[in-house]
């Protein structure tokens, strides 16, 4: 059986979202951020990042984290490739140059953009953004998205999506980076297509359903 080690609102919504467009069976250990915790080490502490029986697991202290009977995968878009390839279907690459293309992609939002929108995403959590610092702040990091947004802009002219013209494990895991700067129209403007692209991968009934267990969390 597989088994999830992290709760919706982390990284670990990739997989559950990866889930619902598949249908496979898995197990859900619900392991928090450690930041979201007063005593992360409590004897009453929930399981967190810092937890003995999860570092066992995952010595980084890091979520999502999966256990596949024994194999044990660490870094989400690892795994989502991993679990697409294995669960076959149109998700997965279809031969090796789409694999090649996929790694490329996904690899470039890693170091291209997730990066910038995950600060993006913490400020929120912080509420960093009311200040003339904060806004300064937001500002740099949108001209910092600016380039890889031209470079994507002008995939996405003769595309609907990113691999294959399909919706793949790709967009999924693009949709979930690019999303921590949805709540700033200001970071997409100039960029249509790369706003229509993420409504696009949101509008499908395996976002959905993920995005409301998320919320009921």
């Amino acid at each position: 059986m597989l088994t999830i080690y992290g709760v919706y609102k982390s990284r670990a919504s990739r997989l559950y979202w990866l889930a619902e467009e598949l249908g496979f069976a898995f197990r859900k250990e619900p392991v928090i951020q450690a930041r979201k915790v007063a005593n992360p080490l409590a004897a009453d502490a929930p399981v967190n990042t810092k937890t003995p029986s999860f570092l066992a697991v995952n010595p980084m202290g890091q979520i999502p984290t999966i256990d596949d009977d024994g194999l044990v995968l660490t870094e989400s878009l690892a795994i989502l490739l991993y679990l697409a390839k294995k669960h076959g279907g149109p998700l997965a690459p279809k031969d090796l140059a789409e694999e090649g293309r996929m790694l490329q992609w996904l690899f470039w939002g890693a170091t291209a953009v997730e990066t910038l929108t995950i600060l993006v995403t913490q400020g929120d959590e912080r509420g960093d953004w009311q200040t003339d610092a904060g806004k300064a702040k937001l500002a740099s990091i949108g001209e910092g998205l600016k380039r890889p947004f031209a470079a994507f802009e002008t995939h996405l002219a003769g595309t609907d999506y990113t691999v294959g013209n399909r919706f793949t494990v790709v967009d999924l895991a693009l949709a979930e980076i690019v999303r921590y700067g949805q709540g700033h129209p200001q970071l997409f403007e100039g960029f249509p297509k790369v706003k229509t692209w993420l409504e696009r991968c949101q509008a499908r009934p395996g976002f959905k359903a993920m995005w409301d267990k998320r919320n009921a969390e």
